[in-house]
């Protein structure tokens, strides 16, 4: 399996211990909804996304469904996702915008969920479809995209994935919850859209106490 192991230093490796890193909201009493599993799970799994990405979709659609079931379910892994949008603007950052527009209403998974069910096809006509589909508030979300309410969050995301050394789309972070990553135990970077076998492969490590 192609992964790497990093250590950050101590700023940033402190500040994915303490849960405060890669937290990005629009305001500090916002929080972040982009969360799957159980806040002390023993292990985080953090997906550097975009939704038009082929890759990403794959991921999706083959990995992410036993890794829920066997991890994610069972309160083993605790899942977060991050914008990764190829580009300032387009289908990418617009399928980013709104999900997290989605989610200022209490439906950023279900949002999330059918816009990776599109195949990485994104027209701009399906966002109102969705959020018609999934119960939202029109205006409210109509207007929330038209203002880039969480424009600054996304790009600080993407930041985030190429702090880590991301270049594409998906890229992975596996780390233990609640210990800093270090150089004896540092977090797990993955670049790529793996089989569940190879991710299952390094949570086992992690469940189990070990660093190879």
């Amino acid at each position: 399996m192609r992964r790497r192991l990093i250590w950050l230093g101590l700023t940033i490796a402190t500040a994915l211990w303490c849960g405060c890193f890669g937290l990005a909201s629009v305001s500090a009493a916002e929080p972040d909804v982009r969360v799957r599993g159980q806040a002390d799970a023993p292990v985080t799994l953090i997906e550097y996304s975009d939704f038009t990405c082929g890759y990403c979709v794959k991921f999706f659609k083959e990995t992410w469904p036993r890794l829920q079931a066997r991890y994610v379910d069972t309160g083993k892994v605790r899942f977060l996702y991050r914008d990764f949008p190829r580009s300032d603007q387009g289908p990418g950052f617009d399928a980013a915008m709104a999900a997290r527009c989605a989610g200022a209403q209490g439906k950023y998974w279900a949002m999330h969920d059918r816009l990776f069910g599109e195949g990485g096809r994104l027209a701009t006509t399906v966002y109102a479809r969705h959020a018609s589909a999934i119960g939202l508030d029109a205006a409210a979300f109509a207007q929330c995209v038209k203002d880039g309410r969480y424009a600054k969050a996304i790009f600080e995301d993407r930041q985030e994935a190429n702090n880590w050394g991301f270049r594409g789309t998906p890229g992975f972070i596996l780390l233990r919850t609640h210990s800093e990553p270090n150089e004896k135990e540092p977090a797990i970077a993955i670049p790529g859209a793996f089989p569940f076998e190879m991710f299952a492969e390094e949570i086992e490590q992690l469940l189990a106490g070990k660093v190879r």
